[in-house]
């Protein structure tokens, strides 16, 4: 833009009154036409005129500049006819004509300027409106312009921001280092991410910035514009609504427990009571006139593999009980289905339900929190248990299965599917399982699924509700394959 200046917006002018313009702006014109009158000096004096038109832009618009160009051309004009009135030469013909010249051109290209500036003013003005905090740095950092939103924002007034070093003023916290960023955004002229600010009252403000980079005809930096929308209430918000989700998924687990306990007593008392079986053995085989070591060692052996079991039934236990960070380890779906069903025995014998697991063979392993995803396939497990009690009894099936399928987001993966052959759900109702607070049951709080939507997903799979093969309904749970695959099996169990 002809005339602007090389940054992005001008620094506003300090408001100063018009009358001093006029005074000061009469007082040059009188002092220039008095020397270029009475001086004998044989030159064209009355070119400083220009000076005062460069001068006077600073304090008039466009109507005053011509105003006072116009005066200036007057005013050597007037000259010339009081000094030359009866002497007229070419010489000085020429000097009038160059002065009259100049004064033009200042003029024209001060009313250019004048134009440009005032573009620049509107948009200027424009950005105020923005309820976005933007500002623009020089190449140094300094700031060389602040809307009003970031007056709002930040607490500090154009007058007190301009010249200060913006990252010093407003103590930025970036996503990454300075340098990098800088890299970036003269590699592609844009940059955004999100960064922390401090107002002047001291509060941090968490804001999505947008950087833009400005450069001259010759590829320079001329100025950084940066635009700062407040995310903070929304970062709060999302940072409370995580912490509901993470409390709520905590009291579902805790809830769990109570149901399960006497399922968990009777797993943990089958091994204690292998120890002690074994214990005894060991006893009479050592009490024999002729101890048999071999039986005493097979003894022995049983005991600790059966104590060990014990151990991890209460370790995982613990893990439901405590709040810690899930563990993205590799899992064996098999060993995960079984140890899931192993915990629903109770619940299976005094539902009346047979269960049938088909564990296809040679999967991969996923990778996941195992407490988590167990707690997923003991929440479906349970609801398809509880669903099958409006059928007969011989007619209750629960149907665990595992495959192959394709990951939610590309390549290979793992599906975990828990069909019951209970009364099923209509078609419109299937997408509104995974919604909280919705449940098919009278008594239902309606959030075991939507949390076990929440953990498959937080895990890069997905979980989906179709209905069974043999009426009922079938869930179908589907995690990516963590590329490790175990040892060679094929499992189908009738019970």
């Amino acid at each position: 833009m002809p005339g602007s200046s090389r940054v992005l917006f001008h620094k506003p002018a300090q408001p100063r009154s018009r009358w001093v313009g006029q005074v000061l702006a009469v007082g040059l014109c009188l002092a220039i036409f008095l020397i270029d009158t009475l001086s004998p000096l044989d030159m064209a004096i009355a070119v400083l005129y220009g000076v005062v038109v460069l001068i006077a832009s600073s304090w008039f618009r466009s109507t005053g500049l011509i105003v006072v160009g116009g005066g200036c051309v007057m005013l050597a004009v007037a000259s010339f006819l009081v000094i030359h009135a009866q002497d007229y030469n070419l010489a000085s013909v020429m000097r009038c004509v160059v002065s009259i010249a100049a004064i033009t051109v200042t003029t024209l290209l001060c009313l250019r300027n004048e134009d440009a500036t005032a573009s620049l003013r509107d948009q200027a003005a424009l950005l105020d409106l923005s309820h976005d905090a933007i500002f623009v740095r020089d190449p140094a950092g300094a700031v060389v312009y602040w809307n009003v939103g970031a007056e709002r924002l930040y607490g500090w007034t154009r007058e007190e921001a301009l010249g200060q070093p913006a990252d010093a003023l407003l103590r930025s916290v970036l996503p990454a280092p300075l340098g990098e960023i800088l890299r970036l955004l003269h590699a592609t002229g844009q940059w955004e991410g999100e960064v922390i600010h401090t107002t002047r009252a001291g509060r941090k403000v968490t804001c999505i910035s947008r950087w833009s980079l400005q450069r001259d005809d010759r590829g320079r930096t001329l100025g950084i514009m940066e635009t700062n929308h407040d995310i903070t209430e929304r970062k709060r918000a999302e940072n409370d609504l995580h912490r509901a989700q993470a409390d709520l998924a905590h009291v579902t687990r805790v809830s769990t427990l109570g149901e399960l306990t006497a399922s968990i007593a009777h797993e943990v008392n089958q091994p204690l009571a292998a120890v002690v079986t074994n214990g005894e053995a060991c006893l009479r085989w050592m009490r024999r006139p002729v101890p048999d070591l071999d039986e005493a060692e097979k003894s022995v052996t049983r005991m600790i593999t059966n104590a060990r079991r014990a151990s991890e039934v209460i370790a995982r236990l613990r893990a439901l009980v405590r709040r810690e960070e899930p563990a993205r380890l590799p899992v064996d779906v098999a060993d995960l289905v079984e140890d899931s069903v192993a915990l629903l025995e109770r619940e299976l014998a005094s539902h009346g339900v047979a269960l049938v697991l088909r564990l296809a063979p040679g999967l991969p392993a996923i990778r996941g929190d195992r407490v988590q995803l167990q707690q997923v396939l003991i929440n479906l497990a349970l609801n398809a248990i509880q669903a099958m009690d409006a059928v007969p009894p011989e007619a209750r099936t629960l149907t665990i299965r595992t495959g192959a399928s394709p990951a939610p987001e590309g390549g290979g993966g793992i599906a975990i599917e828990v069909e019951d052959s209970g009364p099923g759900a209509e078609p419109d109702t299937l997408p509104s399982l995974f919604t909280p607070f919705v449940s098919t049951k009278k008594d239902g709080l309606g959030i075991g699924l939507s949390i076990s939507r929440s953990i498959v997903e937080a895990h890069g799979g997905a979980i989906q509700a179709a209905p069974g093969s043999i009426g009922g309904l079938r869930l179908t749970v589907t995690l990516p394959a963590a590329g490790e695959t175990p040892p060679h099996r094929v499992k189908e169990i009738t019970s």
